[in-house]
């Protein structure tokens, strides 16, 4: 098997004036699960319609399995889950799974027989003679998810898989994710969810504005921005924090979320120096740990403000 299952090579794709993906190279090698990221707008859809050849680019090419042909010619190699919800509402569930099996290659017995093995271990046996259209959307999407996975795809595109989904359904779906990469095949996911990707992905990499910031071994990355960082956790009067966290000779940017906050540090800012202040006016404090930054910290200090809040223009 080629190392690269794929090879993106400066792929660039515009729509009436507005560049959607700009010059993206990216390898994703064989296994394992890789991370496309970025805000709303970023480029993902566009780059994985690419990748599919739902679209084609204006310029640059893909290389699918070390060049074995498009992503249409492949089809029965890779499983595809969109962002939007692509089935038959007027369709019963066993059906609508069966008619993509067939689509996929699979005889008619065979695409029932995995159809039903899928339903169950998604939890939705009891679903099977039912309409599309009385399913829930979460319903929808997990039915959807074994669409793209009964044929035991090589490859695994999921576009937003997580989306809409509740805490359980998204916990069904990670551990099927995770079953799939460790079973040695390969899955690209994209998603603007920073915890999903720092749970599950060995690879990862972040694009902004159509453009690639950040491409690498996730391990490697969070390495790369040292350990500057400190995760805090308020017990007692953390308004009263505000005052240390503002201060630059300690605190060269921070993520506040009410309860907790991560700190970067200033630079040559020694991290107790920074608890002494925060001591001093008497904030509560239940964790106090140098750590690795969060890839949610790494995220937004290479994105930006200004790219998580793309023009309406912009594409997924």
């Amino acid at each position: 098997m080629a190392s690269s299952v794929i090879s993106v090579q400066g792929v660039t794709k515009r729509y009436a004036g507005h560049t959607a993906v700009s010059a993206l190279s990216l390898e994703v090698p064989a296994g394992g699960i890789f991370g496309l990221l970025g805000p709303n707008g970023a480029g993902k859809t566009t780059t994985i319609r690419m990748l599919l050849s739902i679209i084609t680019p204006d310029e640059g090419r893909v290389v699918l399995f070390g060049g074995a042909g498009s992503g249409r010619e492949l089809s029965a190699r890779i499983g595809y889950l969109p962002e939007e919800r692509g089935l038959y509402p007027k369709m019963r569930v066993l059906d609508q799974l069966a008619f993509l099996g067939e689509a996929k290659g699979m005889s008619r017995w065979d695409a029932r027989k995995r159809a039903k093995v899928w339903l169950e271990r998604l939890g939705l046996e009891d679903w099977t003679t039912r309409k599309v259209s009385d399913l829930s959307k979460g319903m929808q999407q997990k039915v959807q998810f074994a669409g793209a996975l009964q044929h035991d795809p090589e490859l695994v595109v999921l576009d937003e898989p997580f989306s809409g989904l509740d805490p359980v359904n998204s916990q069904v779906m990670r551990d099927v994710v995770v079953d799939v990469a460790r079973s040695g095949r390969t899955v690209l996911f994209s998603t603007h969810i920073m915890e999903h990707a720092e749970k599950m992905c060995s690879r990862i990499a972040i694009i902004a504005r159509g453009e690639k910031v950040l491409d690498g071994n996730l391990a490697e990355v969070k390495g790369q921005f040292g350990k500057s960082h400190v995760a805090l956790t308020f017990t007692r009067n953390a308004g009263a924090a505000a005052g240390p966290l503002a201060d630059r000779a300690l605190v060269a940017r921070v993520d506040d979320y009410g309860a907790s906050a991560e700190v970067q540090l200033a630079a040559g800012a020694d991290p107790e120096a920074l608890l002494k202040a925060l001591l001093a006016v008497d904030v509560g404090l239940s964790r106090f740990e140098v750590v690795e930054p969060s890839l949610q910290s790494i995220f937004i200090a290479r994105v930006g403000a200004d790219a998580a809040h793309p023009t309406a223009r912009q594409e997924a």
